[in-house]
């Protein structure tokens, strides 16, 4: 049931996720999978893969509760054939738990308290036969030693028990939420007395809109406020209906249960129990649902986000290995140098004090060209930190002043520096270093190779996440985790180089086994092949078998060590070599011999047309890197802080982040401006990746600037026509407006004003350019707390 439930889902086979599912359960993981059993599961790729496993696993979840609730249920006496049929049917979690509401144990409650009293007849007299007089048959059950008073109390009994019946009815229950869903909307207000303290909420004092509409980034705004006192947030049912009229849902609760008013004696009794069920019973049970539903939704999109913009930032080009020195820029604490080599290690250390107060000038350049003639520095990573236009000024007068230096310098974000500089694993890998001059050692590293070096550091100190501690941190947790794996192992591992930290995420390793291969390369020298791993301590043939392809071996005993094919694919290899009858040395990189050659040939019961033909496109370019060719953008001279910028100002950046409303870019003022949605292109877009992803180089034009509260407008469509800057007197203090997250919450708005006019036939392109600046200016320093 469960594999034919995924395949329609996937719209695939069933032999393919039965396939997925035997290997995901024998241990085997999805980069492996996708990679080396193509045959198997008939070529899906790791993206269906990724959602294959997650549905798996939810549907398992599924299937454990209703074994529990049948269970329950039984036990109980009451698991009738009909019921037990609308379980074994149910297809969520939701709808299970609507099922099992009337069976679930629980205090008492006055339904019970009145059933055991006696009164179920009476209410099921009432409900029947409405025409019954009320009075006389409430009477009948008046039992003082029951606790039934007078017949106000049997009745009041009859109601608790005809609201409970109905609240617990998931067919009823099912009707509402689908109503809800599509009609409820959002509401938020301000506390009261919170003006003050809720300024940075003011967007939602009075806030309104479609429930199923609410983007994530506004519902954790809202959230968040809540949380923290400011606003009162509710789901309005009814937003086109009078607030003292009925709610639509009392109409749809007399609907379902055929209740109407006639002038019976028992129609004004039937009402109320209909008004106090929603009031009382569903309406709250149902905000509560909802409400939790929509930060559910609201979390997954946040930490699809943080996610994709993860995959952007360590999918990177790499500089490549290349003697490399990192800066990490500061004013009073000075510039911190560090020189490694093209494998990362360090070869010297200094700092540096150029800039104010010391203003060491003279002195810092004539360090900085020592240094770069004494290591043959080929890079200069310079952090994008405080200081950093002034650090790079230096830099640049360095290489001016000294044309005989081939070194390049590059500017490369610097997030995450100091997280890692006073890390465990720094203190492990650079133990004789200060802190302050690791940060250095991975500014440096991380232009080598930003994905070896940036597993390294937590993914949340990274700083390209929206919301990120708003969102359960475990389901953030393991998403960004899945995502370092996938990139990890699509990119490939130098066995004899790679940090404890890198091999981690290699399909099969574990932190422990991690550990445990360094320790027996310190010991024992590089590793000469991949049969080697097997020495190391409790590394076995299955964790063999998941990781061995994944790991590279340069100039290694067997040379296709140093490629992707996995060593139980090297007869084939070896059946290729003897056909062309040349060495392995002579058919790698071979063009023009492999593709006369025919893959069919080399197919055999292991081994089919998809990896045989893996295999010829590894031999044909050994150790391929998936990443892009390695580029930087060109920061304009003259333009380093924000007070330098002037609207109609054509600059070159870096799209450091991506939201759902649009991507901030880095310009070199120590400020990310923001792109709004509406500004990346002249066509309809729902997406800011269709157009940008973190790390891409983009030209962009100045369309605001905000300098009290660092706030920067540009537009990525360079015809349109700026505002002039304006001087925000009451823009307030600049760090708070950083540090303050509901800037992110203005971006919606916004947002979902820009939509409408691409929904119009992009008629956004023709507002006025005021409109559109300042509609841009609202979001500029959205992700500011996030980033740091």
């Amino acid at each position: 049931m469960i594999i034919n439930k995924i395949a329609e889902e996937l719209s695939v086979q069933a032999s393919q996720v039965n396939a997925a599912v035997k290997l995901l359960d024998g241990g085997a993981t999805v980069p492996f999978i996708a990679r080396y059993r193509k045959e198997a599961t008939e070529g899906l790729d790791d993206t269906q893969l990724r959602n294959l496993e997650q549905r798996l696993t939810y549907l398992r979840e599924l299937e454990e509760r209703r074994d529990v609730i049948l269970r329950s249920i039984d036990e109980q006496g009451k698991l009738t054939d009909e019921l037990k049929a609308n379980i074994g049917n149910a297809d969520s979690k939701t709808t299970l738990e609507d099922l099992y509401l009337p069976f679930k144990p629980r205090r008492r409650t006055k339904g019970q308290i009145a059933i055991e009293a006696g009164l179920t007849p009476l209410a099921d007299l009432l409900f029947n036969k409405p025409d019954t007089n009320i009075e006389e048959a409430a009477n009948q059950y008046v039992d003082a030693e029951k606790g039934v008073a007078d017949t106000k109390a049997a009745l009041e009994g009859a109601r608790f028990i005809l609201m409970e019946r109905f609240a617990e009815d998931a067919a009823l229950l099912g009707k509402i939420r689908l109503y809800l869903t599509e009609n409820a909307h959002l509401k938020s207000t301000l506390a009261p007395g919170k003006e003050k303290d809720a300024a940075k909420y003011k967007d939602y004092f009075s806030h309104s809109e479609k429930y199923k509409g609410v983007p994530s980034h506004r519902a954790l705004a809202m959230f968040r406020g809540r949380n923290e006192g400011l606003l009162h947030i509710q789901i309005d049912a009814d937003p086109q209906q009078d607030e003292k009229g009925p709610s639509h849902c009392e109409h749809i609760i007399a609907s379902h249960y055929a209740i109407t008013h006639r002038g019976r004696s028992a129609d004004d009794f039937l009402a109320q129990v209909v008004q106090w069920t929603w009031k009382i019973k569903i309406g709250l049970h149902m905000e509560t649902e909802l409400f939790s539903a929509l930060r559910e939704r609201a979390e997954k999109e946040a930490i699809d986000v943080f996610a994709k913009n993860l995959n952007d930032l360590l999918m990177a080009a790499p500089a490549g290995a290349k003697t490399t020195m990192g800066l990490d820029p500061g004013l009073r604490t000075g510039v911190k140098v560090a020189i490694v080599d093209s494998t990362g290690k360090v070869l010297a250390s200094n700092t540096i004090f150029p800039h104010a107060p010391q203003n060491q000038w003279d002195k810092s350049s004539r360090t900085l060209t020592t240094l770069c003639k004494q290591y043959k520095v080929d890079l200069i990573s310079i952090g994008n930190g405080t200081g950093s236009r002034e650090t790079d000024k230096l830099v640049g007068e360095v290489l001016k002043s000294n044309p005989d230096l081939s070194a390049q310098k590059i500017m490369v974000s610097e997030a995450g520096a100091s997280v890692y500089s006073a890390s465990e694993l720094a203190s492990k890998e650079l133990p004789t270093l200060d802190v302050s001059i690791r940060g250095a050692v991975s500014i440096a590293r991380r232009l080598q190779d930003p994905l070896a070096e940036l597993v390294k550091i937590e993914p949340k100190a990274i700083g390209v996440g929206q919301y990120q501690h708003d969102v359960s941190q475990s389901q953030l947790g393991k998403s960004l985790d899945r995502v370092i794996e996938d990139c990890v192992n699509a990119v490939g591992v130098d066995l004899n180089t790679a940090s404890p930290a890198l091999l981690s995420y290699v399909s099969g390793l574990n932190k422990t086994l991690a550990h445990n291969i360094v320790k027996l390369r310190d010991s024992k020298g590089a590793f000469s092949n991949r049969k080697a791993l097997l020495d190391v301590e409790r590394l076995g043939p299955k964790a063999y078998e998941q990781a061995a392809g994944f790991l590279r071996i340069v100039n290694g005993s067997n040379p296709l060590d140093a490629s992707s094919v996995h060593p139980e694919a090297y007869p084939v290899v070896d059946k290729i070599v003897d056909t062309a009858a040349v060495a392995v040395n002579d058919i790698i990189g071979n063009t023009e011999l492999l593709k006369s050659l025919s893959p069919e040939t080399f197919t055999n019961d292991d081994f089919g047309i998809p990896t045989v033909k893996d295999i010829f496109k590894e031999l044909e370019k050994p150790g391929r890197d998936p990443r892009p060719e390695f580029k930087t953008a060109s920061f304009k001279e003259g333009v380093e802080k924000i007070t330098d910028l002037e609207p109609g100002m054509i600059l070159e950046g870096v799209v450091s982040n991506v939201a759902n409303f649009g991507a901030f870019v880095d310009v070199g003022v120590h400020q990310d401006g923001l792109v709004h949605i509406s500004a990346l292109t002249n066509k309809f877009i729902s997406d800011p990746r269709e157009v940008v992803k973190a790390g891409d180089i983009v030209k962009v034009k100045v369309m605001e600037v905000d300098v009290a509260r660092k706030r920067i407008s540009f537009t990525m469509r360079l015809e349109d026509t700026p505002t002039p800057s304006r001087d925000n007197a009451n823009g307030g203090d600049a760090n708070n407006a950083r540090e303050s997250r509901s800037k992110q919450d203005r971006g919606p708005r916004s947002n979902q004003n820009a939509h409408k006019g691409n929904q119009r036939g992009g008629q956004h392109r023709n507002a006025k350019p005021q409109q559109n600046s300042a509609m841009g200016n609202a979001f500029a320093d959205a992700l500011a707390k996030a980033k740091k």
